[in-house]
């Protein structure tokens, strides 16, 4: 998987491109604890994005929850079949996802 960061200001972009698996989800794990201090607005971009796993999910919840206490977090540009995956895991009821 790849990972592009963007920062302007306080608003923070990741454009996955590929698999967010068991292996993957440990690197964007990572970049998310190095990047997000000072982050009132998390976006992920999910356009290129394939696939994801229950650890993708976990990571991306622990990032819901750090950004409920400092500002927002939305997932945009998501692919039908990652979107059934958070339809099925019930996640859109508790995440931004456009």
């Amino acid at each position: 998987m790849e990972i592009t960061k963007n920062r302007e200001g306080n608003k923070l972009t990741f454009a996955l491109d590929g698999r967010l698996d068991t292996i993957t989800s440990q690197q964007l794990e990572k970049e998310l604890r190095t990047s997000i201090d000072g982050v009132a607005e998390l976006v992920f971009d999910f356009e290129n994005l394939s696939y994801i796993t229950s650890a993708g999910l976990r990571v991306l919840s622990v990032a819901q929850k750090v950004m409920n206490r400092q500002g927002r977090m939305k997932i945009i540009h998501t692919q039908p079949d990652v979107m059934e995956v958070f339809d099925v895991t019930g996640l859109t009821d508790i995440m931004e996802i456009e």
